[in-house]
């Protein structure tokens, strides 16, 4: 019996302007920016602004900025794998050990950064599954002694 599409089952309607100009059903943006040189005595390093909107409900925000530096991303990534063993976490932009404060190297690293926490945050097993993920994402409190 061989299968003949009526013109019924191929009706298509016209987009309302809400749905084609609308808020997604679901988003997730995620960005890091403005990176911030910090020197104190010894001390220098750089920060980043975690930028996050979404309307996805395993965030508590629905926009959120925190401040991140580049140990903060590691000890994040490293606590994602020791979490999860059933998700392949990316890995983070690489060490930088000359230049690592020239505005080429920064950009380059901020970048890295911004992918990486898209490609994580936007994971559905993490959304659900990591009691980190939200809070390092969201939460301006948040540190390696929080968990």
């Amino acid at each position: 019996m061989a299968f003949t599409p009526t013109s019924r089952q191929f009706e298509f309607r016209e987009q309302t302007a809400e749905e084609r100009y609308g808020i997604p059903e679901n988003f997730l943006e995620i960005e890091v920016r403005d990176p911030q040189l910090h020197e104190g005595g010894r001390s220098k390093f750089v920060d980043y602004e975690i930028v996050c909107r979404t309307n996805l409900p395993a965030f508590k925000l629905r926009e959120s900025h925190v401040r991140r530096r580049y140990s903060d991303f590691e000890w994040f990534r490293d606590a994602l794998e020791r979490e999860s063993n059933r998700v392949n976490i990316p890995p983070l932009p690489g060490k930088v050990f000359t230049n690592r404060f020239a505005d080429e190297v920064i950009e380059t690293r901020r970048q890295g950064l911004e992918r990486f926490l898209q490609i994580v945050a936007g994971h559905p097993l993490l959304q659900t599954g990591s009691k980190i993920l939200c809070p390092f994402i969201q939460d301006p409190a948040f540190g390696k002694d929080s968990v």
